[in-house]
């Protein structure tokens, strides 16, 4: 019977992936024209920015996400600090603000390497530092778009900004802190706790 609601609530929110991702591709479609052109506008380089990460079975894939930055400007530091980054472009602060940089993981998400919800995926240097067992937890899932984590840490960039040594405050206090929160739905990934997090984050985006 446990198995059963597993392979249920497992199916749902595959299912529920595909259909809210392809919606939204679809739906939004001519906004993400429009920030395409935007993007373009603004500065110079490609639209999308692709950056390896570490997904499910510890394996690397492509994420895709709106460039919000100057060409190059990940070469120069992984971590984003406060909202007025000199890295980060005009219409990139607006995109930042309201997670619409997001919305090319849409793709990530129907091909399968993402799921809505689920742990943010970081980059090598930062899942590397997982210890054996926290990688065996959390790597065991897909990573998602969103998640408790994302909506708690939602000013992660503000933090960042007030301390003096920002990569070290990450690696030691906030990533300690998120991997806590990944592990509330990791534990008790039901369709229902999908659904959950999905809304709280609309309405963390509505409010913000």
């Amino acid at each position: 019977m446990k198995g059963l609601k597993k392979f249920m609530n497992k199916s749902l929110i595959r299912l529920f992936d595909i259909l809210f991702s392809l919606g939204g591709l679809l739906v939004f479609s001519p906004i993400l024209v429009f920030i395409a052109i935007a993007i373009l506008i603004d500065s110079p380089g490609p639209v999308i920015f692709r950056q390896w990460r570490v997904g499910q079975g510890n394996r690397d894939f492509r994420l895709f996400k709106f460039r919000t930055m100057h060409l190059d400007s990940d070469k120069k530091g992984l971590i984003t600090v406060g909202t007025r980054d000199p890295r980060v472009t005009r219409t990139g602060v607006f995109l930042r603000k309201y997670k619409l940089d997001e919305l090319p993981q849409l793709l990530n998400v129907l091909v399968g390497q993402m799921s809505l919800v689920g742990p943010r995926p970081e980059v090598r240097r930062y899942a590397d530092l997982f210890t054996p067992d926290l990688q065996a937890i959390v790597l065991s899932v897909k990573p998602g778009i969103t998640d408790i984590a994302s909506i708690e840490y939602s000013n992660e960039n503000e933090l960042l900004s007030k301390v003096q040594d920002p990569e070290h405050f990450y690696v030691n206090e906030v990533l300690p802190a998120k991997i806590k929160l990944n592990l509330i739905f990791i534990e008790n990934p039901t369709f229902v706790n999908y659904l959950r997090i999905i809304f709280r984050t609309v309405g963390k985006i509505m409010t913000h």
